[in-house]
């Protein structure tokens, strides 16, 4: 679907680049998908802010700039299937969607979740499958994924998570409580490697509990 890139939208795609994001299809993308859209009306006008936003059940939609680093970090190897865990607005899904043929994403709060999938529908975003689950699982009977993207912050990395990576595959995640990393971890056959990316600050990812 085609769409008409707000001048906020272009704005913050041009601010974006000026931080050091360079994959144009992805500022592109950025600069066509209305943030707002993702907001509560109260919130609407500070849809264009580089800041992290509440959005209800105690999470957040990430800043812009996180938003498009992890975006830029999976895209590094042209992945056709990505897993995304945690939902949330659905916006950073409406991102990963217009640049990947195949994106699942998982949500454990349901009302969250049920948002999301209005969302991208009004985007016209069909080739994005939803799971209400625990993200700590990933989706078993999918993988392996090419990239996985995690918008939450795990104590430490999940297991099922690095073995449904298809050979090659990225998974970018933030690690850490107090103190928090952004890690790009690739798998090659049954080895991993791992680089830390930058600090960031995210919800916890929780584990096993649905909401």
């Amino acid at each position: 679907m085609t769409r008409i890139a707000s001048t906020s939208a272009v704005n913050l795609a041009k601010k974006l680049h000026d931080t050091g994001i360079r994959h144009q299809a992805l500022l592109k993308v950025i600069s066509q998908t209305p943030r707002e859209l993702f907001l509560d009306d109260a919130l609407a006008h500070k849809a264009y802010e580089n800041t992290a936003l509440p959005i209800g059940q105690g999470q957040t939609i990430s800043q812009p700039y996180i938003v498009a680093r992890m975006t830029e970090l999976i895209l590094q190897n042209q992945p056709r299937k990505v897993l995304e865990v945690g939902t949330g607005s659905g916006y950073q899904a409406a991102i990963l969607a217009q640049l990947v043929p195949e994106l699942y994403t998982i949500e454990r709060i349901k009302g969250l979740q049920i948002q999301a999938r209005q969302r991208l529908k009004r985007l016209d975003l069909h080739n994005v499958s939803f799971k209400y689950g625990d993200g700590w699982q990933g989706w078993q009977n999918r993988s392996p994924f090419n990239g996985i993207m995690v918008t939450a912050a795990a104590s430490t990395v999940p297991e099922a998570l690095l073995s449904q990576l298809a050979d090659g595959g990225v998974l970018v995640i933030p690690v850490g409580e107090e103190t928090q990393q952004l890690m790009r971890i690739t798998r090659h056959a049954d080895r991993y490697s791992s680089e830390i990316v930058e600090t960031v600050k995210f919800v916890p990812l929780v584990n096993g509990e649905l909401a």
